[in-house]
């Protein structure tokens, strides 16, 4: 019995390094030169990248990095993710745990009591007592299975990959979350600056109607020039109360990004204040590979999945347990563990698959049509988030190139109200030309912060898609 286990040990050490199924190679993935519309430095591609950065250097708001610092702490969704990689962490424990044998002691001892006038009576002078105490104790070996092929291997190879994936799916949650945050309180701070516009504008506009209003009672102006001024008033009033449900809607958003009830909201520097990064440089497109969290997570995906095909295809080989016991059986204490009360069992065990219907060809099939499927989700990702990079930088671009040219626009309708105004005022010119002036400044202004907050948020997108903001 001694030969056969060593035999069986040395057989497995020289198997040890073999495991069935094959090994995961990266797939090879063609990665373009260059970032559509991303700016080149002088000497050419620049390999800096905005998502080198940590969060609290691109968004330099005090207030909004508290709300940052907040949800990181707090955030369900956060939280969630973490449970996960604990989870994915036991799992990856008890997965590593049937790669070793599993020992376990018992111990009993029991107590039996001689009847003097059974079937056959025993003098005393034979049995002087009547009790029998019987003890056991055994150190057992619980079915230790022999990784020959390779398959416990395998199978802690994939759970170990589904733990590396839970953690690169939560600094993932750690990327959306900053980005969420910020623009949500980016979005924020241009409903306060439209309602800014808003609340001056209606301010502008019940003064012209008092002007008016005297006008009109001197004989000067006519009834359509008070009814036109008064819906220019009714205008503005109205497009307050719907910007205050939405800030404070948005502050509800807000809360629930840092997991606390509806609420008030901090604020800090106002929409034109904010801070724009002086270039955005994308960098390499071959660094987003490693940078992303979500690509990182879909490749320990495939790892496991590629690790499961060994796990199916060592079902085919026998499968080798060894289990057995070793201890002793006595009726004293004190000479439980000594030799004649030595009790020892060793049990090796094969098992061999003979006809399964086709069972274990299918599982096989399955686990590899489950790689395939993620190798494909692998290289969807990968091109989705060169997809995204290039949006966010286009949109950087353009918005910027739009926000330059409207604030032109304001300005030069800003001129033309006063002028307006004051021509109307002298007698020169029509009301219709001052109110239409109001009209379309007001409309221009509240197109300029939507564009201001466009163009931070295409800084806050393309932030996310580089794979900033979890370092």
């Amino acid at each position: 019995m001694r030969k056969l286990l060593i035999a069986l040990i040395l057989f497995a050490a020289l198997l040890a390094s073999c495991a069935v199924g094959p090994n995961y190679q990266r797939p090879a993935i063609q990665a373009p030169q260059a970032f559509r519309a991303a700016a080149a430095a002088p000497t050419g591609i620049d390999p800096a990248s905005l998502a080198d950065l940590k969060w609290w250097e691109v968004f330099k708001d005090e207030k909004l990095q508290e709300l940052e610092r907040t949800a990181l702490a707090q955030n369900y969704d956060l939280k969630q993710a973490a449970a996960h990689v604990e989870a994915a962490r036991a799992n990856l424990g008890i997965t590593q745990s049937n790669q070793f044998p599993n020992v376990g002691a018992n111990a009993d001892i029991s107590t039996t009591r001689l009847s003097r006038n059974g079937a056959a009576p025993v003098p005393s002078s034979f049995v002087p007592s009547q009790n029998r105490t019987f003890g056991g104790a055994t150190l057992n070996l619980l079915s230790f299975e022999l990784d020959i092929w390779g398959r416990l291997r395998r199978a802690t190879e994939a759970s170990r990959a589904s733990l590396l994936g839970a953690e690169e799916t939560r600094k993932a949650v750690t990327t959306t979350l900053v980005s969420e945050v910020a623009a949500a309180y980016f979005h924020l701070r241009a409903l306060d600056y439209q309602l800014e516009i808003s609340e001056r504008t209606l301010s502008t506009r019940r003064q012209s109607l008092d002007l008016i209003k005297n006008r009109q009672a001197g004989g000067v102006a006519t009834l359509l020039d008070l009814r036109q001024s008064e819906q220019l008033v009714y205008t503005a009033a109205e497009t307050i109360p719907a910007l205050q449900q939405e800030i404070e809607q948005t502050e509800n958003q807000i809360n629930l990004l840092l997991g606390k009830s509806p609420g008030d909201v901090l604020r800090g520097r106002s929409l034109i204040e904010q801070e724009m990064p002086p270039d955005v440089p994308a960098g390499l497109p071959s660094a987003l590979l490693e940078r992303r969290p979500d690509i990182r997570a879909a490749e320990q995906d495939l790892i496991a999945a590629n690790a499961e095909i060994g796990v199916a295809k060592a079902a085919y080989f026998p499968q080798i347990s060894l289990s057995g016991f070793l201890g002793g059986q006595g009726t004293q204490l004190s000479s439980l563990f000594s030799g004649p009360s030595a009790i020892w069992n060793f049990t090796p065990q094969v098992t061999q698959p003979i006809f399964t219907a086709g069972r274990l060809k299918s599982n096989v099939k399955l686990t590899e049509a489950v790689r395939d499927g993620a190798l494909i989700q692998y290289e969807k990702t990968i091109q989705t988030a060169f997809t995204e990079v290039s949006d966010a930088l286009i949109a950087h671009q353009r918005v910027r190139e739009s926000r330059l040219q409207q604030e032109l626009l304001v300005a030069a309708l800003q001129d033309r109200t006063r002028l307006a105004y004051v021509r109307y005022s002298g007698g020169v010119d029509t009301l219709l030309n001052a109110l239409d002036s109001d009209r379309d400044l007001f409309q221009a202004e509240l197109a300029l912060s939507q564009i201001r907050l466009n163009e931070l948020d295409s800084v806050v997108q393309l932030y996310k898609a580089l794979g900033g903001g979890w370092q």
